[in-house]
């Protein structure tokens, strides 16, 4: 087991290099980089004040790449983000910080990543923990009551009720819910804004307690409901499978309960697909949609932060964010390997070599 982890934690090494080395090499040669949306903002403003003050005969000028601005300005603004730099000793320069976990400075928020990176991951956490725990909560114990009871009018029910909100987009379901509790067109319930309210600070344990549960209620049901199908349904047929093997039969027939079958001999196999599907799961829930139920509930999280860092061509934020979404999903994996054997002890991952 130890070798084994040591192997994927060795193995963690090249895989970062190559997301970096890719995401590297791609944000160099995209179009319309760094300096470009510089000199766009700079065009901007200038094209603004000329209309505030009269403009010329034409109304402003508008942007045409780099003519019309000085060429001392454009070269300030290549040295100011690296790129008078060959492109060999700016990638040299990149894993060096990273290796140091020296995400850099922003480009347009006079900020270090690292700390928008915490300002932000708050709100990631909070929806993507809440929303893995949420579904392994439900979904487990449901799946299981409906492998306990295939065929019955509850399965029949569970399983229309968990597609239906399966057959529904999240961000789909966080527009009706705001129309609903959200002071849209019915009931003003729930706040839409931020994870806590402006006099957080003021408030008693207990009562911020209830103002954050208050305020991610919508997002997290949000996330959550869409969730619900796969795990459920994955649940149930591994039970199902289970349940039909012949050592249940032996174990019957020797007199233990139905409880004591299901929950000390069936329970352990069934729920190896489960942990097998944790890493992508976990992952999922903190990354997969964050952009649009963060956009929708105006929650500043990392998703809208990488969007915002991409449209703005931010490449030490893009590659930031990128870097730790990368290691996040390794470690991930290899906590779902770790948990795999802690849940069947008989698995040996070295088996195929001996």
């Amino acid at each position: 087991m130890w070798i084994y982890l040591l192997k994927r934690l060795a193995v963690m090494i090249p895989t970062l290099l190559g997301v970096l080395t890719i995401t590297f090499l791609v944000t160099q040669f995209v179009p319309g980089g760094p300096v470009e949306s510089a000199l766009a903002q700079i065009d901007g403003e200038s094209a603004r004040s000329g209309a505030e003050s009269g403009g010329a005969a034409g109304g402003g000028w508008n942007y045409s790449g780099r003519r019309g601005i000085d060429a001392k300005q454009v070269e300030q603004l290549t040295e100011l983000y690296g790129f008078d730099k060959p492109l060999g000793e700016r990638y040299v320069q990149l894993l060096t910080n990273f290796l140091k976990f020296d995400l850099g400075e922003s480009y347009f928020r006079n900020e270090s990543v690292w700390a928008l990176i915490k300002d932000k991951l708050a709100v990631s956490v909070s929806l993507g923990v809440w929303t893995f725990l949420l579904t392994y909560l439900i979904s487990v114990p449901l799946g299981i009551a409906k492998a306990v009871r295939a065929g019955s009018r509850f399965d029949l029910l569970t399983s229309i009720a968990i597609l239906t909100g399966y057959a529904v987009p999240g961000f789909v379901l966080g527009v009706l819910l705001i129309v609903l509790f959200g002071g849209g067109s019915f009931w003003d319930v729930f706040p839409l804004r931020s994870l806590v309210s402006d006099n957080w600070h003021e408030l008693s344990p207990l009562a911020k307690v209830g103002d954050y549960l208050w305020h991610i209620t919508l997002p997290v049901t949000a996330s959550v409901v869409s969730a619900f199908a796969l795990k459920t349904l994955l649940t149930k047929n591994s039970f199902l499978e289970e349940i039909r093997r012949q050592y249940v039969l032996t174990a019957r027939a020797k007199g233990l309960s139905e409880r004591q079958v299901l929950w000390k001999h069936v329970l352990r196999n069934a729920v190896l697909p489960l942990v097998t599907g944790f890493p992508g799961a976990f992952i999922a829930a903190f990354f997969t949609g964050s952009l649009l139920i963060e956009t929708l509930f105006s929650l500043d999280g990392l998703g809208l932060l990488s969007y915002e860092a991409i449209n703005a061509r931010d490449y030490p934020v893009v590659l930031g964010t990128l870097y730790l979404f990368t290691l996040i999903g390794l470690l991930t994996k290899l906590i779902g390997d770790i948990a795999y054997v802690l849940v069947d002890p008989r698995i040996k991952f070295d088996a195929q070599q001996s």
